[in-house]
């Protein structure tokens, strides 16, 4: 196989919203691309709905790996793509994000001495209990090219000891919100559909281990949403909706919770482009949200996306209802001022060219 060939590993619905706009930028290029698709997200709403809606090729091969332990999963990821890379003998590997799909590619890769491209390198929260937050530290010490998207993420790799391949060219995901959001604007989206009027509901997501490993934290959670003076619109992850039925929670509910199937991503940039205020356990979700003008409740005790808290429009609470309750009240009382232009730490469009062009490839 060509040493012209160039391997973007995606897996889970993260990958998909940064790949696209490689893809973008790799069209041009010398460069053939070969996707995997680990199959970690398998589910066609967390899949299928997002290469469509991206215009994302369909993928090369799906390795199949599913749900399962953090180790059956990373394992099965690192197996299945070492296999495939003996055979193609890609010129570097693609991995983006913080998942397993991207430790075990990552591991695969450099393994076999094939040069890694880490797209969102750099980026870290402080906690060592997440698994994600592990994950990064692995997967950017074994990067060759590390794609920062914030000067904050370029000072926390010279902190580790980092500064070889570094480069911050910004925010993949930047690119993909704003053709979204243009896309969304000339589409003739039903918000009726889900029972709520613009500017008059909250916006969630929920699916991180942390929210969903008690069933009585969850519910807490759940039942706070609510109870808080205007319908709160969930897409259900189906981790989460796995996680009620374990605990016997019922998705029906009387209240102003509203639990809705996953959408997909058009589908959630304009429910946010009419959203009041958003509450969410998401790290891409909190940047949607600033880039979108809609103040955030991040329910977690800290996050990757600092920058976003230091312009007044994320707040950090953590899993304690009284903690969200009191924020969110704050944030609909006095939201953000939106006058003037929000700061741009993730730099400007054009991340995805910036990357490919300082790699050679375009």
């Amino acid at each position: 196989m060509s040493r012209d060939l160039v391997v973007s590993v995606v897996g889970a619905r993260p990958h998909f919203v940064k790949a696209a706009p490689f893809m973008e930028a790799m069209a041009g290029s010398d460069h053939a691309v070969f996707t995997i698709h680990t199959g970690q997200h398998y589910d066609s709403n967390m899949s299928d709905v997002f290469f469509n809606e991206l215009g994302l090729p369909t993928p090369d091969v799906n390795l199949g790996v599913g749900s399962g332990s953090h180790a059956a999963q990373t394992a099965a990821v690192l197996i299945g793509v070492e296999k495939l890379l003996l055979e193609l003998k890609p010129a570097g590997v693609v991995v983006y994000g913080d998942t397993n799909t991207t430790l075990g590619a990552a591991l695969a890769a450099a393994k076999q001495y094939i040069p890694v491209v880490h797209v969102e390198a750099g980026v870290r929260c402080g906690n060592r209990r997440m698994p994600e937050e592990i994950n990064r530290g692995i997967i950017d010490n074994v990067s060759d090219f590390l794609a920062c998207p914030s000067d904050l993420a370029v000072e926390n790799l010279r902190r580790e000891g980092l500064v070889e391949g570094v480069h911050n060219v910004g925010d993949f995901m930047y690119d993909t919100f704003l053709k979204a959001q243009a896309a969304a604007g000339r589409s003739d989206f039903d918000l009726s559909r889900y029972g709520v009027e613009p500017g008059g509901f909250i916006l969630s997501t929920l699916h991180r281990e942390e929210t969903t490993a008690s069933g009585e934290v969850l519910r807490g959670v759940l039942d706070t949403m609510g109870d808080l003076g205007l319908p709160v619109l969930l897409p259900m992850h189906p981790r989460t909706r796995a996680c009620l039925a374990a605990a016997d929670i019922p998705v029906e509910r009387d209240d102003g919770l509203k639990i809705v199937e996953p959408v997909g991503y058009l589908d959630m940039i304009s429910l946010l482009g009419h959203a009041k205020l958003v509450l969410t356990d998401s790290g891409g979700l909190q940047k949607e949200a600033f880039w979108a003008g809609a103040p955030c409740v991040t329910l977690m005790r800290e996050t990757t996306w600092t920058e976003t808290v230091d312009a007044g429009w994320n707040v950090l609470t953590g899993l304690e209802p009284e903690t969200i309750r009191t924020a969110a009240a704050e944030f609909l009382d006095a939201p953000p001022a939106v006058s003037g232009e929000r700061p741009q730490p993730y730099g400007p469009p054009g991340a995805a060219r910036r990357m490919v062009e300082a790699l050679g490839w375009v």
